[in-house]
């Protein structure tokens, strides 16, 4: 029912929001508008009116924005369950607006007024993921923030890291023929982690239980072709995660045999 309608009701709300004010109130007439937000989290809610009153809002959470080239580097030093948050700003803003948590529905937000950034996290949980940005701006008023601040910095930390609590999925054997294999496997989920993936191990033994020396893969890697098998042989794989904290388990063994002659083989039998 467009043909009926006056105008429409937009409110930017930043997430997290400390300020007792309201989310900024625009009315407009266009279906469209423009805004220049941080890299905060933010709810945009749009409503529809006409002489009747308004309609029931839309509700539209700004994706995340991809990190790019920011100007501050933001340093931070865990002690268990606290962590210090430095930066050093390349201008002095007027003050600093920090957002710390570990996701939309988790942050947390602080105004600091001093020149160089010094900041004490507490109450944290191990194993964690954290992500922390820093905004600067030169208008410390709550009801200011959304159209002044701008994204200083942004980083991700755990308090205390752990070994991942799982291995990857989704194990598959391809392209198996009589000395080499294809190894596929999806990367294990970010909630399993528990710390910064630092890589794969890969273990294999034969038939006879001789085991392989393990390859240690880039974190990035999800195959890996193995080569220099035997020929007609029974082979188990099995895949791990590690970070920093040390190796996760195993996952489950995945058997595939080795055939005994190659594609372009034949066996001929002479009389």
């Amino acid at each position: 029912q467009s043909e009926n309608v006056l105008g429409y009701f937009v409110n930017v709300e930043r997430i997290p929001n400390s300020c007792s004010h309201p989310p900024n109130h625009i009315s407009l007439k266009d279906r469209k508008i423009l805004v220049n937000l941080s890299m905060a989290y933010y709810r945009i809610n749009i409503s529809a009116y006409n002489e009747a009153g308004e309609s029931p809002r839309a509700i539209y959470i700004v994706p995340e924005f991809s990190v790019t080239d920011l100007p501050g580097q933001i340093h931070v030093k865990s002690q268990g369950t606290k962590a210090v948050v430095t930066w050093t700003p390349e201008y002095n803003p007027k003050c600093f607006v920090v957002d710390w948590g570990t996701g939309k529905g988790d942050m947390h937000m602080k105004i600091i007024t001093t020149a160089i950034g010094n900041f004490t996290l507490d109450n944290l949980q191990p194993y964690k993921l954290y992500k922390i940005v820093v905004h600067a701006s030169d208008v410390c008023h709550c009801e200011s923030f959304i159209r002044h601040e701008k994204t200083f910095g942004v980083t991700h930390f755990y308090s205390v890291e752990g070994v991942p609590r799982t291995g990857p999925t989704n194990v598959t054997i391809l392209n198996i023929t009589k000395h080499s294999a294809l190894v596929k496997w999806t990367e294990i989920a970010a909630e399993d982690r528990l710390g910064f993936l630092q890589g794969y191990r890969i273990s294999y033994t034969d038939s006879s239980r001789k085991k392989s020396p393990a390859v240690t893969l880039n974190s990035s890697i999800t195959t890996y072709h193995l080569t220099g098998l035997k020929e007609k042989t029974t082979y188990r794989v099995q895949i791990s995660g590690f970070t920093n904290a040390g190796e996760g388990p195993l996952t489950l063994s995945q058997p595939f045999s080795t055939p005994k002659y190659g594609t372009v083989e034949l066996l001929c039998t002479c009389i």
